[in-house]
């Protein structure tokens, strides 16, 4: 305990720390303070995703990177489980339709290009083990295939389309999670040696015992969850008052909330050239999304929902998920990168984000 003090005291970052017990006493307060609630909310999250990526890169050193990705995508995503339940709950299925394909866009492009760049601003080239980016492209094209399915009969004018729609949608659900499953028996059992780490880089320096790891990632999952029940609550309103669609919110800034404990933890691995774990976050995190948390929301809704959701998303986020994904599947062929590689990553991501900012989705789209 003493240890994750001391690196709470010299790490000025976790300094913001202090906005936790903050933003949650004031929602007590001032529970209609939805815009200063918002920001707070954001701020917190922050220094609990700094926290989160010390206790995971403790985890890595033990399990290795294909593990320690695996567990830190896993809860990373947590946060994004966690928002797009409250917003089922709420019945704001195109705020959860939007922060799925955005979650699917935002870990292929946004963190992995981040990765890139400010990995390859401190070594002019790196290398990874490109079986396990090719892995997570297969699933990601799968997914998105599955995802222009219910899209490509929404159009049909039958009989009972909507029904046939949502039943559409829970097949490929369990279908989904089927193939989430086999993939991990693939990777981390049958056929693991295919994953191992081309090299591991730097060291960390001092890194917490696993004892303490452990249980400090379980309460910062805890904190990041209460954290994120009050950005989901403030969202909306706050998102009205700084002039941003549903579709904008949803895609970009609960996206990027949401992977911040994820990022924390791929930027610091690429500068020191540990990019396999920055890759098997980056794209073991969409990977899951599309196929684990984007299946899980489907059958959630039919028990906390006000009524079915199912897995038609409007064009734009179908086309902006098979961007994205046709674009991983070239960048994972090499094993190797540069910054530039980074860099057009980012220009990709900044094209979609400025696309919904300024041209949102129609509200008579799917919902």
């Amino acid at each position: 305990m003493n240890l994750l003090l001391k690196e709470i005291r010299h790490t000025p970052l976790l300094w913001l720390l202090v906005f936790v017990p903050v933003v949650i006493i004031l929602e007590q307060m001032m529970p209609h303070a939805h815009t200063l609630l918002f920001v707070l909310a954001v701020v917190a999250i922050i220094p609990l995703a700094s926290l989160l990526s010390h206790a995971t890169e403790a985890i890595a050193e033990k399990t290795g990177d294909a593990v320690g990705g695996l567990m830190n995508a896993t809860l990373g995503n947590l946060t994004e489980l966690i928002i797009a339940i409250a917003a089922l709950q709420a019945g704001e299925y195109m705020l959860v339709k939007a922060s799925i394909a955005g979650a699917i866009v935002t870990n292929s492009l946004f963190m992995l290009g981040a990765s890139l760049l400010l990995g390859g601003l401190r070594y002019p080239t790196q290398e990874y083990n490109r079986a396990g980016g090719r892995l997570y492209s297969a699933l990601l094209l799968m997914a998105t295939i599955a995802l222009l399915s219910p899209s490509a009969i929404a159009d049909l004018d039958f009989a009972g389309g909507e029904i046939a729609v949502q039943r559409l949608s829970v097949a490929l659900a369990i279908l989904l999670m089927a193939a989430y499953g086999l993939s991990l028996l693939f990777s981390l059992k049958t056929h693991k040696e295919l994953f191992a780490s081309v090299n591991h880089g730097e060291a960390a320096g001092p890194v917490l015992p696993i004892g303490i790891a452990l249980p400090t990632l379980l309460g910062v999952t805890v904190l990041v969850a209460l954290v994120s029940e009050i950005f989901v609550e403030s969202v909306q309103k706050a998102a009205e008052t700084l002039g941003m669609s549903p579709a904008f919110v949803g895609f970009i800034v609960v996206a990027l909330v949401g992977a911040a404990a994820e990022m924390a933890v791929a930027f610091s691995a690429a500068r020191r050239n540990r990019l396999d774990l920055s890759v098997s976050i980056a794209l073991g995190s969409a990977s899951q999304i599309a196929l684990f948390v984007a299946p899980v929301l489907v059958l959630l809704s039919y028990l906390v929902g006000p009524h079915p959701m199912d897995l038609q998303f409007w064009p734009g986020a179908v086309t902006m998920v098979m961007i994205a994904t046709v674009v991983t599947c070239f960048i994972t062929n090499s094993g190797r990168s540069a910054w530039f590689i980074g860099a057009l990553l980012l220009f990709i991501y900044a094209i979609f984000a400025m696309t919904l900012y300024m041209i949102p989705p129609g509200s008579h789209g799917p919902v």
